[in-house]
């Protein structure tokens, strides 16, 4: 009894860089940051040629987010310990293979078209069991993703089954 009880002091105890949580996000801040300090070394687009935001900015937008993200679950984690899992759940294995089904679909048939069905899918399999909200995420959510790009970026889709309409 004696023993169990200093165990549980000990893993109390551990400074706060010994655990999980913050090894984890330590190492998810650190390659976010290099990248974001790379990302400053880009060339500038000048004005005729830019079709949009400049190419560097999208980038750093981005790994700013990854980074205030990773501060606010590392935060969270403090509060909420991380529970330690023998095995995965399936749930994870079927994203990684909804994804991989992306890259398949979005490579030979519309990348518009993987959009969809990777949202569908990771939904689903997520808990989402109502098929009207399927649906809706799996048009509205593609729909989004292409507004940003084609507006906010001026980048455009790869050609594919459904891209064809609009750009034909």
């Amino acid at each position: 009894m004696n023993n169990v009880q200093n165990k549980k002091r000990a893993n109390k105890s551990l400074p706060f860089f010994f655990k999980d949580s913050f090894i984890v996000s330590f190492i998810i801040i650190f390659i976010s940051s290099i990248l974001l300090f790379i990302t400053f070394t880009f060339d500038i687009v000048p004005p005729i040629l830019n079709r949009g935001i400049q190419p560097a900015t999208f980038p750093k937008a981005l790994l700013v987010l990854i980074i205030l993200l990773t501060f606010f679950i590392y935060y969270l984690s403090i509060n909420n310990p991380w529970k330690k899992e023998k095995k995965l759940p399936n749930s994870f294995y079927i994203t990684l293979f909804s994804f991989i089904l992306f890259i398949f679909i979005s490579k030979f048939l519309d990348f518009f078209l993987g959009i969809s069905v990777l949202s569908i899918l990771v939904s689903y399999f997520w808990g989402e069991k109502r098929l009207i909200y399927l649906i809706i995420v799996g048009m509205i959510f593609p729909i989004i993703v292409f507004i940003f790009f084609e507006t906010i970026l001026g980048l455009r889709f790869p050609p594919g089954i459904i891209t064809n309409l609009y750009y034909g």
